[in-house]
């Protein structure tokens, strides 16, 4: 059965929860990434309900954030997980990044970060999650060694939940379903096509163009 799309943010929360939890009995997955595409999200909230969950079956989960601040706001919204939240240059001068039996759940990494977050995925070598990272890097004046060494860390990654509205419908991904095509017509949602990788923006169009 395909995947709906979620109708509020607790369902979309609902199906991350599904496809980690799907992910982690792949012993072969250990760099995961979640996309959640929406303007103005506010991902504090989010980060926190889902550790709040994972918390119930006992798992090992760390919090990590880009920076200080980040860190210091999900410490004072959720008292209760503090020990277990860090920023980036925190968690490399912990324990936990050489235990293997931690989950290190990071929020965010935006291609500035790059350098100490690609340091963090090769110190631990146990799981990581990644939700919402934007590391790559479009400026002209980055280097191509440091391009490719930057493609070559990407591919790592296996994205397990993808939700992204487009033009004139949606695009949602859930592990290990095929990445599944929307299309919007008279105010529902319709499967216009799926594929078994990420559709490139070209496929996209081409398929919205072959119903027309």
């Amino acid at each position: 059965m395909l995947p709906e799309l979620p109708q509020k943010l607790l369902d979309c929360e609902s199906q991350v929860l599904i496809s980690i939890r799907n992910a982690l009995h792949d012993k072969q997955l250990n760099r995961i990434s979640i996309n959640i595409n929406f303007e103005g999200l506010r991902l504090l909230p989010i980060a926190i309900r889902l550790i709040k969950e994972f918390s119930k079956n006992n798992k090992n989960f760390i919090l990590i954030w880009p920076d200080a601040g980040a860190t210091a706001l999900a410490k004072r919204d959720a008292p209760e997980y503090s020990e277990n939240i860090f920023s980036f240059k925190e968690i490399l001068e912990t324990e936990y990044i050489n235990n293997n039996e931690f989950i290190l759940f990071a929020i965010s990494p935006q291609h500035y970060d790059y350098e100490i977050f690609e340091n963090v995925s090769k110190q631990h070598k146990g799981i990581i999650l990644m939700l919402n990272g934007k590391l790559e890097e479009s400026a002209v004046g980055i280097g191509s060694v440091a391009r490719e060494r930057r493609k070559l860390f990407l591919s790592n990654w296996v994205n397990i939940y993808w939700l992204e509205p487009i033009k004139n419908g949606a695009m949602i991904h859930l592990y290990p379903s095929d990445w599944i095509l929307y299309k919007l017509s008279s105010n529902k949602y319709s499967v216009l096509e799926t594929f078994k990788l990420k559709p490139s923006p070209d496929q996209i169009f081409e398929s919205f163009l072959s119903t027309q």
